[in-house]
Order: C-alpha cells, then structure tokens, then sequence
C-alpha cells in the first residue's frame, strides 16, 4: 500500500478589497469672476491703499554655503581680523527682517489659511481669491463659507501679480480685509459694489443687505473711523437677523441617488472549509 504524503501547499487568503467611504456634493459652486473695469477699478484701488500704507515683508535673500576646505578656512581666519569693522558698517545698514508695520498686517488676513480661519470666526468685511489658483479645489471651499458668513466675496484675475510684489511676497491667492481695518475701510466701501453676489443652493438670502449698505454707508463726508463703525454694526446686525430668522431661510434640496454599492467587507460569506489531505 503507497501512502500519500501530505502535501505541503497553502491556501491563498482573497486580499479583502479597501473601500472609503466619501460624500459626494450634487451641486457645483463656481466662482463669480469679475471682469473688465470692476477688475482694474479693484487693482487699481488696491495698489494705491497699499502704496500709501507702505505695508511691505522684508526678507534676507538665503544663501547656499559651500563647503570650505583647510586652506581657504586659514585664509578666511587670517582676512576675518581686518575686515571686522566692515561687517560692523555693513549690519549696521540693513533693515530688520519682518513687515514694516504689524498694526496694518493685522487688519488683513494673507492666504488660503489665514482667510479659511478668520471666516470660520466670522471676522471678514471683504474677501478677494486670485483667478491663478491651481487646482480650484484650493479655494472652492471658501465660496461656502462666505455665503453663511454673509461675507461679499469674489474672484478677481491678476491679483497675485498685482498685490503681492507690493507686500514682498511671491503670490497671494486669498485676501481678506478684517472687521476692525480702519486703514482699509474706504477701500473696502468702493470695492464691495462691484462685486457680484454668490450663488449657494441651500442658501436663500444673499449678501445684497451688504451691498446695499456699502452704497449708502460710504459718503464721502464720512471719515474712515466711522465708516469702520458703520460696517461693523451694518455686518453685526445681519449676522443677529440670520441667527434669529427661522429654518425657513433655508431650501433644502432633494438629493436623487443613483446607484447603491454594498460594502463588500461587510457582507457575510460562509466560512470555507480546509482540505484534509488523507493517509491510506
């Protein structure tokens, strides 16, 4: 009688098939672009607050050091003793790195991170997002978040190549102007109305309580601590109003679903039974 040896193969486990679970939004929220003479009225009026304010971030330009070998680390040991009261002159004419003003940087709030947490505090008057940015996804988002904020907001081509050689950076896709900006409250006045309202499904109301107000609030006789005062109340009371108003203000859409696909990982499969290898 032969006897079967046992046989030494395995049984291969299915890899169990990674699902993630994401929520889809069935409405897509684009950006109003502005163009034309709103566009460079905007600019226009932009460079010429931040010229005058002189608001500007210094850098000291970064310098790659190489390595240095013995010979020229004693030479540079033996030159270091006579040119100490260069250096000195040279420190001496150099201007301290950081923004010329930190009151006027505190008024503004400076990219996509800056702006994403001041509106999440509901502390902005005005926002700007730059056409330029690349993916959109960068600043879809904040087109919800001004719409519950009641804060006017749009999308204004060559904002970063305009603005941010001005304030010594290298680009700006997000600027926000503050609630408490004295400096920029004029400004913020003349640029509000020409600035469309944005469009959100689920919400009704619209920011033209705001825009309505920047043309009546911003009188020429009026100086900029009261124009600030006005804009603050004005903002204030909206956001008194939307917090008292009923759920009525908002629409909820019907959301149509399509296709339902079972997670796999949780379906429950009969256990498999292991081969046994007999002996005879």
């Amino acid at each position: 009688m032969s006897v079967i040896q046992q046989g030494t193969a395995t049984l291969r486990k299915a890899k169990k098939a990674v699902v993630k679970t994401c929520l889809d939004n069935p409405f897509v929220l684009e950006w109003k672009t502005i163009d034309g003479e709103d566009m460079h009225f905007i600019l226009q009026t932009l460079e010429e607050r931040i010229k005058h304010t002189g608001l500007k971030k210094i850098e000291t330009p970064r310098v790659k050091k190489r390595s240095l070998t013995k010979k020229q680390i004693e030479r540079k040991c033996n030159a270091s003793t006579s040119e100490l009261p260069k250096e000195e002159n040279a420190e001496g004419h150099r201007q301290k790195t950081g923004w010329t003003d930190t009151s006027i940087r505190r008024q503004l709030a400076i990219g996509v991170n800056e702006v994403t947490k001041a509106l999440e505090k509901d502390e902005l008057l005005l926002l700007l997002v730059c056409k330029s940015a690349k993916p959109a996804m960068i600043t879809s988002h904040l087109i919800q978040l001004s719409a519950s904020r009641a804060t006017p907001a749009g999308q204004v081509p060559r904002l970063s190549e305009t603005i941010a050689p001005l304030l010594g950076l290298t680009s700006i896709l997000a600027l926000g102007f503050k609630k408490q900006s004295d400096t920029f409250t004029e400004a913020i006045a003349a640029i509000i109305p020409k600035i469309p309202a944005l469009e959100v499904p689920w919400f009704q109301y619209r920011t033209e309580e705001s825009v309505h107000f920047a043309h009546e609030g911003s009188s020429e006789n009026e100086e900029p601590e009261q124009l600030a005062e006005v804009l603050g109340d004005e903002f204030m009371s909206l956001k008194r109003k939307r917090m008292e108003s009923n759920l009525s203000n908002v629409i909820l859409q019907p959301m149509k679903i399509k296709k339902l696909v079972p997670n796999p990982s949780k379906i429950k499969k009969p256990p498999r039974k292991k081969k046994k290898a007999f002996s005879a």
